[in-house]
């Protein structure tokens, strides 16, 4: 019973406790004790400037990895995937003579007994009898202008046209297209690209290049370099771009000789443009090889033919061996013969032609030079070389001191005896190479160092 009464007035006790918890109220809280918690206002100047610099610092680490990526992707890739380089292109050296020799027309047959060659004295009845006794039929010219057309057909393989774009813009301020063509050549492959020589008065300012083949496939061309002198150019077409039929087909020029004594009076084919059209073919033969033009440091001979073509005319000559003896281009050409067909002949020209084809500037001496002639030598007792006509103004043989009337004898160890060895001596070397140049004035011998330029 006494446990029950205190289990009861336990009980009591803890519903005294919660009613009183229930009815307890708290207590009003004064006003100054209240809190509002704001939020920091927003500083837009100061948001803006993080913005900014935020957005500067992207842009400064992109171009950083732009300009990284830049430098740094032609090394890996070259070491990853290594590029071939491309062969130096060389023209064999010329001997004595590339013209077919009377001697040379003999058939030669398998016999150790040598063709002994008998010259027999005519008089002018005897030779008169044997011409009338040799007669030529209608079927004989046929089959002779057959050959040449079949020798015009196989050395046209390696004939193309140069076809040049150029955007203007008319009275109207409408854009339209300037097309020019020229005919060149090629003359070398040198293991990535196709080279051709061409006039590069057809490609000034020009937009893009096209060169079109013999089988008239055609491929995109780049300019590798020019020459301000002979204006003659030579493009590049890589061998990515040629289609396998197209290289089944063309072909490299053969380089012949200009400086053959047997050359004037030679029959000569003009192939390209000597009508001004291209694929036009001309026969004739050469009439003048002594011209020279008057250029610094080179002594190009002009080739001058009976051939009356187009003063627009572009292309090569060859000879009856098919092989390519001028580039055909107007120049020195006088009122009188304005339209007779002349060259750059090619033996002067082969040089240049390497040095462009390589990509290699010229080096620059200022110098327009002659042999000395044979009677000097004799009578005046000046020495053997090559004899200073003129000099360039502001050029690098001006500026050493070389005067006109000098005779240059000797260049570093490498004696001088005529132009063309000096010249030699040139194209052999490149701008900023040093040259101890040995020289003649007024009978007394006298050195002095070059340093050679560019054009």
């Amino acid at each position: 019973m006494e446990d029950r009464e205190k289990d009861k007035e336990q009980k009591n006790i803890e519903q005294n406790e919660v009613k009183e918890q229930a009815e307890y109220t708290p207590p009003v809280q004064p006003d100054f004790l209240r809190e509002t918690i704001k939020q920091k206002p927003v500083n837009k100047k100061k948001l803006l400037r993080r913005t900014l610099t935020t957005v500067a610092m992207a842009v400064v680490f992109g171009l950083v990895a732009c300009f990284t990526f830049l430098v740094l992707e032609p090394v890996i890739s070259n070491r990853l995937y290594p590029e071939e380089e491309a062969d130096e292109v060389r023209f064999p050296e010329e001997t004595e003579t590339e013209e077919m020799k009377p001697e040379d027309m003999i058939v030669e047959e398998n016999t150790e007994e040598p063709v002994e060659i008998v010259q027999a004295e005519l008089n002018d009845e005897q030779i008169a009898e044997v011409l009338s006794q040799v007669q030529f039929s209608l079927d004989d010219y046929r089959l002779l202008y057959e050959q040449m057309s079949d020798l015009a057909e196989t050395a046209g393989r390696a004939v193309v046209t140069v076809t040049s774009v150029v955007s203007d813009v008319d009275w109207f301020n409408d854009i339209y297209e300037n097309e020019a063509s020229a005919s060149g050549i090629i003359v070398a492959d040198n293991g990535k690209a196709i080279l051709i020589l061409v006039s590069a008065g057809t490609l000034n300012g020009a937009e893009s290049i096209t060169v079109t083949f013999c089988d008239q496939s055609r491929a995109s061309a780049e300019l590798v370099q020019k020459d301000p002198a002979t204006e003659l150019a030579i493009l590049s077409v890589p061998l990515v771009d040629i289609s396998e039929e197209t290289m089944d087909v063309i072909d490299i020029a053969t380089l012949g000789s200009s400086s053959s004594i047997n050359l004037l009076g030679s029959p000569v084919m003009a192939l390209g443009s000597p009508m001004g059209t291209s694929g036009s073919v001309c026969y004739g033969i050469v009439t003048s090889t002594g011209t020279v033009v008057d250029e610094a440091d080179s002594a190009y001979k002009i080739i001058t033919t009976d051939i009356y073509g187009s003063r627009n005319a572009t292309g090569v000559l060859i000879n009856m061996k098919g092989m390519v003896i001028g580039i055909i281009d107007h120049v020195s050409t006088g009122n009188d013969m304005s339209n007779l067909l002349t060259a750059y002949g090619i033996t002067e020209l082969k040089k240049t032609i390497e040095k462009m084809s390589n990509d290699k500037e010229r080096a620059y001496l200022g110098i327009h030079g002659a042999d000395v002639p044979r009677e000097a030598i004799e009578e005046l007792n000046i020495p053997e070389g090559a004899y200073v006509r003129a000099i360039d103004m502001d050029s690098p043989a001006m500026e050493a001191g070389i005067q006109n009337g000098d005779v240059v004898v000797q260049i570093n160890e490498t004696p001088i005896t005529t132009y063309s060895g000096l010249l030699e001596v040139l194209y052999d070397s490149d701008p900023e190479d040093t040259l101890t140049f040995m020289l003649m004035r007024q009978g007394r011998e006298m050195s002095t160092t070059v340093t050679l330029g560019t054009r």
